[in-house]
């Protein structure tokens, strides 16, 4: 299987690097603020840092990771989901490229040893790209990571992230409900936020007021009143979501429940006739719903106002250009719960090719559960029956689990059998 990605413009990084060198002396003797600006605006460090965003943007990387080491500086791109090793400068470039970051990002330059926040708009091939710049002290210098917020990621569609059309139809249902709580979960990278904004694209019309509270707040859409997080001045979700019950919304958008009160207040909003789109973070569907009753609240509440729970991870897409079929092996159909015979065609495994820089895979697609609160869940949840009940009803109701949506995918020749396998999990 094609794991290693093929040289990412190594010649062109590694010409910016070479013409940064020349540099090195005086970035490792830069001490004060006004030489260490200087430093970031020579034509050289420009460049190199230039390079290095626009191969991210080209190479779909949704990070870009700059981390300082004793001997040298490490730059990582991590391309759907995995990281993959771009260059590795001389640790005297390091204070350079963190001057240059910091000063595009709005960023004290002579502060190294607090992290810092900021942001940076880059302007690449007609598009608006959105970098969130993170910098954090280590022990041979600063870590910078930049995630990488590309607009185009939200004219998807609930089907454009893998979504079946039943499925697609049942989420539409709920999403169209006057009020209710529709909670999304997963782990962090599980792409819980891009799903939540493909249902508010659904509902943004100038007939309805949407308000959305965010940490942080990832794409300013049109439309939307968003509302950023601020721990440093005590702005929580639920001191947030309190005011915004007062600023007359239809639709409401919590980042994430993280605790007893913002889950309250988000169910009380469900209560007064709102819809309510969440997100939470537990294994699957069914875990939802205890983790919820865990935070203290009320049976008859959370069946009252909960009308679905979606969990979802990513698998990795392999490349229609280079894909390639194979025989099943009996791991395969085991992994898959087929046996011999019952495959319609051949699955298929990476291979890798210039398309894809040599990876075998290119962009990611959704599996999803969706557990639904059906009548005959409801006694369940009263009764605080284990997780195990709660799916088995739930799958008895017509729940697909995310194995099995896995399984459709990688039948289907979406994703490969071990991608499957590594990002779900089989409960029989």
């Amino acid at each position: 299987m094609a794991e290693s990605p093929a040289q990412l413009k190594v010649e062109t990084l590694a010409e910016a690097f070479a013409q940064a060198g020349a540099l090195a002396a005086t970035a490792e003797a830069a001490k004060d603020r006004s030489t260490l600006v200087e430093l970031a605006n020579q034509a050289p460090v420009v460049r190199l840092v230039d390079v290095v965003l626009q191969e991210a943007v080209t190479r779909r990387a949704s990070d870009v990771h700059i981390e300082a080491f004793e001997q040298d500086v490490l730059i990582r791109y991590r391309i759907d989901g995995r990281c993959y090793e771009v260059a590795q400068p001389p640790k005297s470039l390091a204070l350079a490229i963190a001057s240059r970051i910091k000063v595009l990002a709005n960023l004290d330059v002579s502060e190294s040893r607090l992290p810092q926040d900021g942001r940076i708009l880059l302007a690449t091939n007609d598009r608006q790209i959105d970098l969130r710049v993170s910098t954090l002290p280590t022990m041979h210098g600063e870590s910078i990571v930049m995630r990488v917020l590309d607009k185009g990621a939200l004219n998807k569609t609930l089907v454009d992230l893998g979504m079946d059309a039943p499925m697609e139809e049942t989420i539409e249902r709920l999403i169209r409900q006057p009020h209710g709580l529709l909670l999304v979960t997963g782990p962090t990278g599980a792409g819980k936020t891009t799903t939540l904004y493909a249902c508010l694209s659904k509902l943004n019309t100038p007939e309805a007021k949407l308000i959305t509270t965010e940490d942080p707040v990832e794409y300013d859409i049109s439309g939307l009143v968003q509302v950023a997080i601020n721990p440093k001045i005590e702005l929580s979700f639920g001191k947030c979501l309190r005011a915004i019950l007062r600023h007359d919304p239809d639709i409401i958008m919590v980042g994430e429940i993280r605790d007893q009160e913002t889950a309250q207040i988000a169910i009380q909003a469900a209560l007064t006739g709102h819809l309510v789109l969440s997100t939470l973070h537990t294994n699957d569907a069914p875990g939802a719903v205890t983790r919820l009753l865990d935070m203290g609240l009320e049976p008859f509440l959370v069946t009252s106002t909960v009308t679905g729970v979606l969990a979802q991870r990513l698998l990795r897409k392999l490349c229609p250009a280079c894909r390639a079929p194979y025989e099943a092996s009996p791991q395969d159909l085991a992994a898959l719960h087929l046996c011999a015979g019952a495959l319609q065609q051949p699955l298929m495994k990476a291979v890798g090719c210039e398309a894809c820089q040599g990876i075998g895979f290119k962009g990611r697609v959704g599996v999803f559960e969706l557990l639904a609160m059906t009548e005959p869940l409801r006694p369940l949840v009263i009764a605080r029956s284990s997780i195990e009940e709660l799916r088995r009803q739930a799958r008895a109701d017509g729940m697909r689990s995310l194995r099995e949506d896995g399984i459709a995918k990688a039948v289907s020749g979406v994703t490969t059998v071990e991608e499957m396998i590594r990002e779900t999990q089989d409960y029989g």
